[in-house]
């Protein structure tokens, strides 16, 4: 996941009364809302969407435990994001649900594991001369990007390269692992998780985002259909399949509801940015509006959850510090919609501004009372770039 701003037009695929053609069959979905497995909150929402969705949750994602812990690109507070490294370490530190990954298409239309389809700053890339006549610039979702992108390169051809820190300055400590990882498929993560299943002896959960897809769509590579192939493939496109998905393109969210049976999950940025595809399309609602009552309703008729910025659960004042709570998880819950904002990490520069310890940005904070502030909110889950920090803040949490 990353955080995609602005910007999608009038909504495809809808009836008149304001619900797509999949309805009938969404009906046999299943609620939205995590459960059993940890201390749950009885939310009145919860218990009319499982009515309306007529699951009772049993093996599906209500039997998370919650607050859910989600390892945002795996670990990426301790290894570089999006490789077998850091899902593996997601795992171990006790994630319940393993962010693997932000899907991106190679040239010849594999879907590989990346934050960005442009990878000068997450791959060695740039150290390669025989790619060097690759980088380029375009425009992504309205910004121009220089770069190398993943479209660009046949998936054989990405294979070559391997997996750097994105944010050294911040987290010098991940650069120790720099070169030590490929660029993962999608394929290879499901096969990983099935294998990890097996040596766990419990269900590993995903939790994959499709990528800048209006930006895909008019490259004549769209991901819906691919990453519904794959699924479909692997037996893993079912109501109860361990794989939550994820977009900011509420469109694409409506393709894959009538590709798959997968929960699904609305992202959201700041209040006042745009969904991509509504920016193309002309549709003039802002995220402020989707987060309204009205907007959930909207969102709920085909998705399951909304993640959205910890900042529209809890928007901070002008110094960054928290501030009073929204009415969104009450509101979400209303409609039937589980809540998994992003993201918490532990240091300083990312926490909110009451919070933070010391002078050092990159030192961590209190993280552990920012976890706990977020939970009393009555959220379903997190993600988090230390998943072993917020395993311990919901033991605290649960127990206290």
């Amino acid at each position: 996941m990353g955080t995609q701003g602005t910007t999608q037009g009038t909504p495809e695929s809808r009836e008149p009364n304001g619900q797509d053609r999949g309805t009938a069959r969404r009906a046999l979905l299943g609620a939205a809302v995590l459960g059993a497995g940890g201390a749950v909150l009885g939310l009145p929402g919860a218990a009319r969407a499982d009515e309306r969705h007529g699951s009772g949750g049993r093996g599906g994602y209500k039997s998370l435990p919650k607050p859910t812990v989600i390892g945002h690109r795996g670990a990426s507070g301790y290894r570089p994001e999006h490789t077998f490294g850091s899902y593996q370490l997601a795992l171990d530190m006790g994630a319940d649900v393993v962010e693997a990954g932000d899907l991106v298409p190679t040239k010849d239309g594999h879907l590989v594991c990346r934050h960005e389809p442009e990878i000068g700053g997450t791959t060695d890339v740039s150290a390669h001369p025989e790619f060097a006549d690759r980088k380029t610039t375009k425009t992504l979702d309205g910004i121009p990007t220089t770069g190398w992108f993943t479209e660009d390169f046949t998936l054989a051809e990405l294979k070559t390269l391997r997996a750097v820190e994105r944010i050294p300055a911040n987290r010098p400590h991940n650069t120790l692992y720099n070169g030590r990882w490929e660029i993962p498929t999608f394929e290879e993560v499901l096969r990983w998780q099935d294998e990890q299943t097996r040596k766990r002896g419990k269900q590993v959960w995903i939790y994959p985002e499709t990528k800048h897809p209006t930006y895909f769509r008019a490259l004549g590579l769209g991901l819906e259909e691919r990453l519904a192939k794959v699924l479909r493939k692997h037996g893993k496109d079912k109501k109860n399949s361990p794989v939550i998905i994820q977009s900011f393109e509420p469109t694409s969210i409506q393709r894959l509801d009538k590709l798959v049976d997968n929960p699904l999950v609305v992202l959201l940025s700041a209040a006042n940015t745009r969904p991509w595809d509504f920016v193309t399309t002309g549709d003039p609602r802002t995220v402020a509006d989707l987060v309204k009552p009205e907007g959930l309703k909207w969102i709920a008729s085909y998705a399951q959850g909304i993640g959205p910025t910890l900042d529209l659960v809890i928007p901070k004042d002008a110094n960054g510090a928290l501030t009073t709570p929204t009415t969104l998880v009450a509101d979400a819950h209303r409609a039937g919609l589980i809540l998994h904002p992003y993201t918490m990490r532990n240091e300083n520069t990312f926490l909110p501004a009451n919070f933070r310890q010391g002078t050092d940005p990159n030192a961590y904070g209190d993280a552990f009372g920012a976890f706990k502030t977020y939970f009393a909110t009555g959220i379903d889950g997190v993600f988090s770039d230390n998943a072993d920090t917020a395993r311990l803040a919901r033991e605290d949490f649960v127990n206290g």
